[in-house]
């Protein structure tokens, strides 16, 4: 699809149970339900539970607590990541298929060895919008090697071939509808990870893979992910998803300007639920912010 398109409006709030929500997640989620609710659209309620090591079962029921005590209503049932876990191993099956991942073995460790050793060379770029990028250690073993070390037990991680990637993908745009069409420049990720030793898939294969299979047609998220949606337009083509709409919006920061977090307790929503606020200002409030954050992304 495209911005000429007006498919029913489907958006959704993804939160992951690893802290209470915040003033921010206030935002983001009325900003979303209200979209729905002016144009008769959908709005779904996802709980991005992967990491199994810090999600929590009590913050999972907090965010449904938040999220009734402000009034939303979603449909039901929710998705939870932690039961996908076999679809999204079909889907890094398919993309082995095309020869588009590779095993990788590398420790962090390795990684900024070779990245510290390489960074003296000219036109090297090392970093990409989720940090280092990956120095291709493990990008030229052969495949005898490769299913060697596989056999032997040693822990490794599924990487997305990117060159291989963007060459079968071509060239792709996305429309954000805060920015406009944007051109798919996924190659600044590098070989981006799709699967951990310790996580059966990354965030960037689950979220592309859920949204097309809940059909949302607008994902409403923070600018801190809008590189992201270059990865995810590039795992759409390959996997032969539906493409939605984008909207990034501003992250929400404090009166020293630093930005909204889940360590930051007085702006939780529990706490200023029991400190006596009231829901309606609460989206007082998240227009204060985010009118703020746009005044300071635009250097006034």
């Amino acid at each position: 699809m495209n911005a000429t398109d007006n498919p029913p409006l489907v958006t959704r709030f993804a939160p992951s149970p690893t802290g209470l929500l915040h003033l921010g997640h206030a935002y983001a989620t009325l900003f979303a339900w209200r979209l729905t609710q002016s144009g008769g659209g959908r709005f779904l309620m996802r709980i991005e539970d992967i990491d199994q090591g810090r999600c929590r079962p009590e913050f999972e029921d907090a965010i449904f607590e938040d999220m009734a005590w402000l009034g939303i209503e979603w449909e039901t049932p929710v998705l939870r990541q932690s039961e996908r876990i076999d679809v999204y191993a079909e889907a890094l099956d398919r993309l082995d298929q095309q020869g588009l991942l590779y095993p990788c073995f590398c420790t962090r460790a390795d990684i900024a060895k070779e990245i510290e050793q390489s960074s003296t060379a000219p036109h090297t770029q090392t970093h990409g919008p989720d940090g280092p990028i990956y120095p291709g250690i493990c990008k030229a073993l052969d495949e005898e090697t490769r299913a060697a070390r596989i056999a032997a037990g040693e822990a490794h991680a599924l990487r997305l071939d990117m060159d291989k990637a963007v060459t079968r993908a071509g060239s792709l745009t996305w429309f954000d509808r805060t920015r406009g069409e944007q051109t798919a420049q996924p190659e600044i990720f590098g070989d981006v990870v799709l699967a951990r030793k310790d996580i059966a898939t990354s965030y960037h294969l689950a979220v592309t893979i859920d949204d097309a299979a809940q059909g949302v047609t607008l994902v409403t998220r923070g600018e801190d992910l809008l590189s992201a949606s270059h990865v995810h337009r590039l795992l759409q083509a390959l996997l032969g998803l539906d493409v939605p709409e984008w909207h990034h919006m501003p992250l929400l920061a404090n009166e020293e300007g630093i930005r909204l977090a889940k360590r930051d307790k007085a702006f939780t929503l529990r706490a200023m639920r029991e400190a006596g606020t009231e829901p309606e200002e609460i989206w007082a409030m998240a227009i204060r912010q985010i009118a703020r954050a746009a005044a300071r992304n635009e250097g006034i």
